[in-house]
């Protein structure tokens, strides 16, 4: 049996986390966020269990040993992404979160930049200024003077919180991609998750005294990002990116706010306004101009740029 292209598996790993922020948006009254984060990770953690549970007993030692990275890893990229993203879509629309969503790339750069002294090249330093600018005008609505009263939409500051949280879960992933086994430590992650989230899911419906309506439209996003935002979004990009590498599969997270963005406007009417078409085009051309390094380049080392 012929295996699926790995750009067409990059393209529906995108497509599926497009629609998550639609998701996330069109149930903001139907289920609190952190009770949505934890039953998304909860079907996640059910479904995929029968696909790890084999090679999990000889992995655990090396999780075991690595104990302290798996947890930083559950807090950063299972818990804080994904509950701050939920609950930033209560007040931005999915278009924006999404925009902002995509300056991931850069972020993780600056960080491996910042922490871990890995060399960026010249196209790296402007890319990230030119997606910044782009940022700022997507967070300021296209006017600068919100710039310098600080008068930004909540949802969006969270969304770049939540960016912060997914790029240091990366940086972190990348780092140990040699050392960690990658779908076993992802479930152990997504179990270290659930313990996580769950004491904040009991204070929201206990104390907070939200509700969740158990309706179609609430069992069926569950599901969705349960399984298909999680799971088969998750082994479509790690297996493309075995394929071809991590550099040429980075450039296809620009279709994430692609697809949120069509999809917000189908079936939730949202209307892209021209300040995020401006900002987005300089956050996607500064991802892209940042994965362009040539072979004989001009780095930058942290050392050079502290000195």
């Amino acid at each position: 049996m012929k295996r699926p292209s790995p750009y067409l598996l990059l393209v529906l790993a995108t497509l599926l986390w497009g629609g998550n922020f639609v998701i996330g948006r069109a149930v903001a009254s139907n289920v609190p966020p952190y009770t949505l984060s934890f039953l998304r990770w909860c079907t996640a953690f059910l479904v995929f269990y029968p696909f790890v549970r084999k090679n999990l007993p000889a992995d655990w030692l090396v999780i075991k040993r690595h104990w302290k990275i798996v947890i930083v890893m559950a807090v950063t990229g299972i818990t804080g992404f994904n509950t701050l993203v939920y609950i930033s879509l209560h007040y931005t629309t999915s278009i924006n979160a999404s925009l902002v969503n995509s300056s991931t790339p850069i972020i993780i750069f600056m960080l491996s930049f910042v922490f871990f002294k890995e060399r960026l090249h010249r196209n790296q330093l402007i890319g990230t200024l030119i997606s910044l600018s782009g940022i700022l005008f997507i967070l300021s609505k296209g006017d600068w003077t919100n710039l310098l009263s600080f008068s930004f939409n909540q949802g969006d500051l969270l969304v770049i919180v939540a960016v912060l949280f997914w790029s240091v879960y990366s940086v972190l992933v990348k780092q140990y991609a040699n050392k960690l086994p990658g779908y076993s430590t992802f479930f152990v992650a997504i179990g270290l998750g659930l313990i996580v989230l769950f004491p904040f899911s009991l204070v929201e419906l206990l104390i907070y005294k939200e509700t969740v309506s158990w309706d179609i439209t609430s069992i069926s996003a569950i599901a969705y990002i349960g399984i298909f935002a999680s799971i088969v979004a998750f082994t479509s990009w790690n297996t493309a990116v075995a394929a071809i590498g991590a550099n040429k599969a980075g450039i296809f997270l620009n279709f994430i706010p692609v697809f949120a963005s069509l999809f917000a406007i189908i079936f939730l009417g949202e209307t892209m306004t021209s300040y995020q078409m401006i900002g987005g085009l300089f956050v996607v051309l500064g991802v892209y101009l940042s994965t362009k390094v040539p072979k004989k380049s001009h780095f930058i080392s942290r050392k050079n740029a502290v000195s």
